[in-house]
């Protein structure tokens, strides 16, 4: 077994640093193996945890170190842009990681409640355990599902993902799973027998022979991720169309001035006066204004551009809906289209708690946030795809690229994804990389390229096997133009959702803990 400390608190110091370490196997830097070492530290120590807080103890503070590493760029909105005083925005997004870190904690008391038995059942269930509290986690009050370990296999450009090949069948959910086995597998493999937390069962008391297995399954499971990337779920359904993806980089401190107001019209005018696609799209709030009140020569220059091009023109931007009978209006987070199709607009569906609309109970958080347009209503979960410079094409806003059942909901019949994006709210941090990665696994799950339109940084085309194929440097202002080939068909996952791996990790729960009564 790995020789750990027998010290309770360095055990627990250790994790936590393995699972600050973890980040690194995310974007930008994509370091996807140092995942692995961090899971493996994590279940060597739940499999030496001697009771169940201990085993928590230890969820939560792998948890913390990720959380903290990760997301710490919510201090940035917080205060920076915000206005919630520092060491109030500290405390804000502490409680944050700490409420995260209860999910891993939550695992850590299932894998101890559930460690009596042969080593290898302790093996099968902390798997299980972990991505069953991703999944709760990315559910539960909204959901937050950054940093699911699944994500670090979404392609580099210059790095082997070999887990990849699952995400069209298994989706992100799968791919964690399986790097958590892959984890699981390697402690299982250097396990001594007289270091299994219960009685060994006759492989326990063979190490060659489980050696043996546990390497004939890691190589199962790796060569056919590299074997099922070259599947073709999907297929061309034209010809390559030009696009024109615009990152404007208006600075978030000015953005809602309104004496910046002409400047950011001029800035959008000028990069759309020269863009050459047939799809032009410009990233979520490009427009500091209710559609409405955009002065009409704006839309008409946009119109004219997208006319001439022989497409459409897509736009995010806040709007309007219809009186409702207490004599409210109710607003969105959207984007409308202008060209040569018939006008639509799409109404962002999976708002940010306290971003866009206001928790239950929690209205008192205002009173340090100055947040604009903080009170958005969510669309419709029914939207259909829209019909954009001759073909199907989903769009989504920012956060909903983070749910992959949610951007699979409306395939088979789109032909390309959109996602337009506003980042600059998390300053010069990780979270744009982040974000951008995970529409990476989007791409991948559903075999459809995404175009993202963004104002400070990730813009890119990302293409159907997940690659980012063309980008602007973050921070420059400028329109990316670039070509997108529109694509039909299904994927496994496209048709089946988060279902399937849900039930394989029932099932192999289940068996293990029958197997492991026997």
């Amino acid at each position: 077994m790995l020789r750990l400390p027998q010290s309770f608190w360095v055990r627990v110091v250790l994790v936590a640093l393995a699972g600050a370490a973890s980040v690194l196997g995310f974007a930008p830097l994509y370091a996807w193996p140092v995942i692995i070492v961090a899971l493996v530290m994590l279940f060597a120590c739940w499999w030496q945890a001697r009771s169940t807080r201990e085993s928590a103890a230890i969820g939560f503070a792998f948890g913390f170190g990720l959380f903290v590493a990760g997301v710490s760029w919510l201090y940035v909105s917080l205060h920076v842009f915000g206005g919630m005083p520092a060491p109030m925005a500290a405390i804000a997004v502490a409680l944050f990681c700490a409420y995260l870190s209860l999910w891993p904690a939550l695992a850590g008391v299932l894998v101890h409640r559930w460690r009596a038995g042969p080593g290898w059942r302790l093996i099968a269930i902390m798997p299980v355990a972990w991505v069953g509290a991703e999944m709760l986690r990315a559910w539960f009050l909204t959901g937050f599902p950054w940093l699911v370990v699944g994500y670090s296999q979404a392609p580099a450009a210059d790095m082997l993902s070999p887990l990849a090949g699952y995400a069209p069948v298994l989706g992100v959910y799968g791919i964690s799973w399986l790097l958590a086995v892959s984890a699981g597998i390697i402690v299982w493999m250097v396990g001594r027998n007289d270091e299994t937390p219960t009685a060994a069962s006759s492989d326990d008391a063979q190490p060659s022979r489980s050696r043996q297995k546990g390497g004939a399954a890691l190589a199962a499971i790796w060569l056919t991720g590299i074997a099922l990337q070259w599947a073709q779920w999907t297929e061309p359904s034209g010809k390559p169309i030009t696009v024109s993806l615009a990152q404007g980089n208006v600075a978030q401190h000015l953005k809602w001035r309104e004496d910046q107001r002409d400047a950011t019209l001029k800035n959008y005018l000028e990069l759309v006066s020269d863009a050459k696609g047939r799809l032009i799209v410009l990233p979520e709030t490009a427009l500091p204004l209710f559609s409405h009140e955009i002065p009409p020569p704006v839309i008409e220059s946009f119109e004219a551009r997208a006319r001439a091009n022989g497409g459409d023109l897509l736009l995010g931007v806040a709007y309007l809906g219809a009186l409702r009978a207490d004599g409210t209006t109710p607003y969105f987070n959207g984007a409308i289209s202008l060209g040569q199709s018939p006008n639509q607009r799409y109404a962002k569906q999976h708002l940010v708690a306290f971003g866009e609309f206001v928790p239950p109970l929690f209205s008192w958080v205002y009173q340090w946030l100055s947040i604009p347009l903080s009170g958005f209503t969510p669309g419709r979960t029914d939207q259909a795809s829209m019909q954009l410079a001759g073909h199907r094409v989903a769009v989504n806003i920012c956060y909903e690229d983070t749910f992959g059942r949610e951007i699979a909901r409306p395939l088979p019949t789109a032909e390309l994804l959109v996602n337009v994006s506003n980042m600059a709210w998390y300053g010069r941090s990780l979270a744009a990389d982040q974000h951008a990665q995970f529409s990476q696994m989007r791409a991948l799950e559903t075999g459809r390229w995404m175009l993202r339109s963004t104002n400070t940084g990730v813009t890119a085309a990302i293409d159907h096997r997940g690659r980012i194929v063309a980008a602007l440097p973050q921070w420059t202002r400028g329109m990316l133009e670039t070509t997108a080939t529109p694509r039909q068909g299904t994927t496994p996952y496209v048709w089946w959702h988060d279902w399937a791996i849900a039930l394989l990790m029932l099932a192999a729960a289940g068996l293990a803990l029958a197997r492991g009564r026997v």
